[in-house]
């Protein structure tokens, strides 16, 4: 018999020890920091060959994200030719033990029981080979009724991750059992957890069926099960997403896969033997911090990471991302300097897990930088904030081909455009008509206006809006395709 292998894929997370670059409304799973992708679709590609002559057959990854992220989601999956079986759309943070639940029930809609390869969205992977070879090895016990979690090869005594102590070994496998999960210890216990040979890195990826999950989690966690069940059932369904009820999802708990299921079963007075480890050396990182990028990424010679236009001299064991100018550095030593258009962090690896202070400092401020960026993503495209002063603000504007904007109207500003590249369909009042390159156009005050971009290039253009009030909040939307 064929056994199913359903990814599940969460996209929570939000990333603030790797600001600027990931931001509240940009989170870190969107973001290239290693290799020619984002980590979500890495994610969403790691599995591609699993099952291949093996009895298992894998099937349409199942998302489990934020609403407000759900355009980039299904864009970045579709730019890597990845359609998704759902994206399911938590309407609010609820951990990851709801989250996988609320998968696992989207998996089973259809009467199948796959086994499901949890997977956060915000992990590096190196070595695809072996990460597909440990999966092969965790499905037959997923199988069986096993949980199983993947245990990373600890490499070094880290007291930034909780640990995973092996018990016995079972039979005709890889795999182990768990004697019990720990919290995250002091130098001291780390390396004695390391020298034993033990313990491993608990990365929070598990391989367990779905109806297994459902059983442990009205068993343990009934509250939760309901909550999600209740939402589940009263979901709406709109293109590629799946909407579960916001009331009902609001009565669930709060909590952790790890804390609402593994750790019980797993317990010292109460270890069911339920629970399996498989070991897992593939290059593993959650990229946890800037120190964790530095760590993956190439280096030269004097062990500095560059990226984009950035030159270092006399500097050693540092990280250097440069995306909007040039970044020098001189005289440096295991310092991190991460430049964006409108923010520069510049801090010791051995201090770097504060940075998530300095986005608690921003938004006790009230500063826009801890949410958001200058380039600010959305359903067609994107736009960047080029220039703003009292009563102007200039934005370099890119809509996708064959995306429109919605059809709106400003009290406070009027806006000028000016074509850079491709064509623009314009609306505007009654008028409807077309603006090519070197061309512009202009939409007074209160005039209802539309933007698309009717050709297969990307639409690129300048838009000056002036005004007594610049805020995005000064809209008023008539029609919307994307359904804001």
């Amino acid at each position: 018999m064929t056994v199913l292998v359903q990814p599940v894929i969460l996209c929570g997370g939000s990333g603030s020890r790797l600001w600027p670059l990931s931001r509240e409304h940009y989170p870190k799973q969107l973001l290239k920091l290693v290799g020619q992708h984002t980590l979500l679709q890495d994610t969403a590609l790691r599995l591609a060959g699993v099952g291949q002559g093996d009895g298992a057959t894998l099937v349409a990854p199942i998302l489990v994200g934020n609403d407000e992220y759900r355009f980039l989601l299904a864009e970045q999956l579709r730019t890597v030719g990845v359609k998704p079986a759902a994206l399911v759309l938590e309407p609010m943070g609820r951990n990851t033990a709801p989250a996988l639940t609320l998968g696992a029930l989207a998996a089973r809609a259809d009467g199948a029981d796959p086994v499901m390869v949890v997977m956060p969205a915000d992990h590096v992977i190196q070595d695809a080979a072996a990460f597909q070879a440990a999966v092969a090895a965790a499905v037959p016990l997923a199988e069986a009724g096993k949980l199983v979690t993947f245990g990373i090869q600890a490499t070094a005594p880290e007291t930034g991750y909780g640990y995973i102590r092996r018990g016995a070994a079972l039979a005709g496998s890889t795999g182990f059992a768990v004697a019990e999960f720990v919290e995250k210890p002091n130098a001291e216990t780390a390396q004695a957890y390391l020298d034993s040979g033990e313990f491993f890195w608990n990365g929070g990826i598990f391989v367990i069926k779905a109806s297994v999950w459902l059983a442990k989690m009205q068993q343990l966690q009934a509250a939760m099960h309901s909550a999600c069940q209740a939402a589940f059932d009263a979901r709406q369904a709109d293109a590629d997403f799946v909407r579960p009820d916001k009331a009902a999802f609001a009565t669930s708990p709060s909590d952790s896969i790890d804390y609402a299921v593994m750790e019980r079963l797993a317990s010292a007075a109460h270890n069911t033997g339920e629970v399996a480890v498989v070991p897992l050396a593939a290059n593993w990182s959650d990229v946890g911090a800037w120190s964790a990028v530095w760590d993956i990424s190439p280096k030269n010679e004097q062990g500095n990471a560059l990226v984009g236009d950035a030159l270092a001299i006399d500097t050693k064991n540092s990280l250097v991302m440069a995306h909007s100018r040039l970044v020098a550095c001189v005289g440096l030593d295991d310092v991190v300097v991460v430049e964006t258009a409108d923010a520069v962090l510049v801090a010791s690896k051995a201090h770097i897990q504060k940075v998530k202070d300095v986005v608690t400092q921003l938004k006790a401020k009230g500063r826009a930088e801890a949410s958001s960026s200058r380039k600010v993503h959305r359903p067609w495209g994107w736009y960047d904030s080029v220039d703003m002063g009292e009563r102007f603000q200039v934005k370099r504007i890119v809509v996708k081909p064959g995306a429109s904007l919605s059809l709106q109207m400003h009290h406070h500003r009027a806006e000028h455009w000016i074509v850079v590249q491709g064509t623009a369909r314009v609306t505007r009042g009654s008028e409807v008509y077309l603006v090519a390159e070197n061309q512009s156009t202009y939409i007074p005050l209160g005039e209802k206006h539309r933007l698309d971009n009717p050709g297969k290039l990307p639409l690129e253009m300048i838009e000056v809006q002036s005004g007594t009030y610049l805020g995005e909040d000064d809209i008023v939307r008539f029609e919307d395709v994307y359904g804001r």
